[in-house]
């Protein structure tokens, strides 16, 4: 039977995600309260901006105080889409304390300080949902606190930043540079005016965090992900890759440690297989791809960011947590049980690429083939070409000669490595930039997905 007392939503924001919330509330109230089996009711809107136009949504429910609104009393859901550490974590902890469930959409909070969260949540029998703060739309973090709750996953890999990964597929398919295809993902509203957050890696990051925590039972912090932006790939990285019948991703890659003893988290930009799902994800699209012990592999797809997709999310945990409220119950809340320690970097293994500028004369193959036998780093494939050569660039065999590709002068040297620890990468480089004979290491990439 309907529950005719409807529940009280408080919004905090109401911007592109949050104008959207109160639209689709207002627009789809009947069928949200035959869903939920109860009526819901937008009590209020707290915002910076009173004075803004906000179209559909009464002017006297606007107010610059959300405190004083989540400290009512008769609030039973709070939706937090302000974003930033504070004052959204006063505001959510504020809330629990005055007896309101809260659905964020903040991945940098809930990155940085979801354990006090979930605590904060339990102490009071409330209830902290957060699908919208990984992927947009793409159901992810139920299916794995949920769905994946009696299984075992070992590894997500996943695109989880539509503006990193529109200006990869623009520079892939289009030839374009960095910049450019910046510019284009600025023009199209893909980028923000200050895009750091994004290209610099910190959105996914912050993803990054969540989803480890989730997938393996265990507490990470964003400072425990490692982080690299894709603002030093170049189109002669994307060639590289193409030729290597690959593409360049900024890929969130979180991963349990071969013993089980420890977990991986980081982001960077890498070169998958086109053979790979992941490698078919184009424009703005993210794609999550979780292999787990008894179900296998799998993959999240679809828009993942945005006012609409993010509402649909935001909205979906409003339905969970009210239904929650009516049965007298709450949700899952953090499985940090594992308590597994966070691996450094340098513990990673996997394959690399390496462009090198080198001298152009004999012998200057042996020494870098020296080196990374010295450093413990196998080398698959090499490849060389003479800036002063016009003719196609020469595949040189493991253990080759190392002859002369042209003459006196510069060339490009380019090896792709079996998999190695991330130290051992690290320590070949620097022992790399050490040769007379090499000029400079033009890039250094790694290879996923295999």
């Amino acid at each position: 039977m309907m529950r005719t007392r409807p529940l009280k939503v408080a919004l905090l924001g109401c911007g592109v995600v949050g104008s959207e919330v109160a639209r689709i509330m207002t627009t789809h109230a009947d069928d949200l309260a035959a869903r939920i089996g109860a009526p819901v009711e937008l009590a209020g809107v707290a915002v910076r901006r009173p004075s803004r136009v906000r179209e559909g949504i009464d002017p006297a429910l606007i107010t610059t105080d959300a405190t004083a609104l989540v400290k009512r009393g008769d609030i039973d859901v709070v939706i937090e889409v302000i974003g930033g550490i504070e004052p959204a974590r006063t505001l959510i902890t504020t809330a629990f304390e005055h007896g309101a469930g809260v659905v964020s959409a903040n991945k940098a909070l809930l990155a940085e300080d979801g354990s006090a969260l979930h605590a904060a949540a339990e102490r009071h029998g409330r209830d902290l949902y957060y699908e919208a703060a990984v992927a947009g739309a793409i159901p992810l973090v139920r299916p794995l606190r949920e769905s994946l709750a009696g299984d075992k996953v070992n590894r997500v890999l996943g695109i989880v930043n539509g503006t990193t990964n529109f200006i990869l597929d623009k520079m892939d398919t289009s030839g374009a540079g960095y910049s450019e295809a910046l510019d284009e993902a600025t023009a199209l509203g893909y980028a923000e005016a200050d895009p750091t957050a994004d290209v610099e890696g910190f959105d996914a990051a912050a993803k990054a965090a969540i989803l480890a925590g989730i997938a393996f039972h265990t507490r990470v912090k964003i400072g425990e992900v490692h982080r690299e932006g894709i603002t030093e790939v170049t189109a002669a990285d994307i060639a590289s890759a193409r030729r290597m019948g690959c593409t360049v991703k900024l890929l969130a890659i979180c991963e349990r440690a071969a013993d089980g003893n420890s977990v991986t988290a980081r982001v960077h930009p890498a070169m998958i297989p086109l053979s790979h799902p992941l490698a078919s994800v184009r424009e703005a699209y993210n794609a999550v791809f979780v292999e787990a012990e008894a179900a296998g592999q799998l993959m999240f797809y679809g828009p993942g960011a945005g006012g609409s997709p993010t509402a649909s999310a935001v909205l979906g945990d409003l339905v969970a947590v009210c239904r929650n409220i009516i049965g007298g119950t709450t949700g899952p809340g953090e499985s940090a049980y594992t308590r597994l320690p966070v691996s450094p970097m340098g513990d990673v293994v996997t394959r690399y690429h390496i462009s090198l500028d080198v001298a152009d004369k004999p012998g200057v193959l042996a020494q870098v083939a020296t080196v990374f036998a010295e450093q413990g780093v196998s080398i698959d494939t090499v490849r060389q070409q003479s800036r002063h050569s016009s003719s196609d660039e020469t595949a040189i065999e493991q253990g080759g000669a190392g002859r002369r590709a042209g003459g006196d002068g510069e060339a490009s040297l380019v090896v792709v490595t079996h998999r190695a620890p991330d130290a051992a990468l690290s320590g070949t480089v620097e022992a790399l930039r050490k040769l007379d004979t090499v000029r400079g290491v033009a890039s250094i990439m790694r290879v996923e997905g295999e």
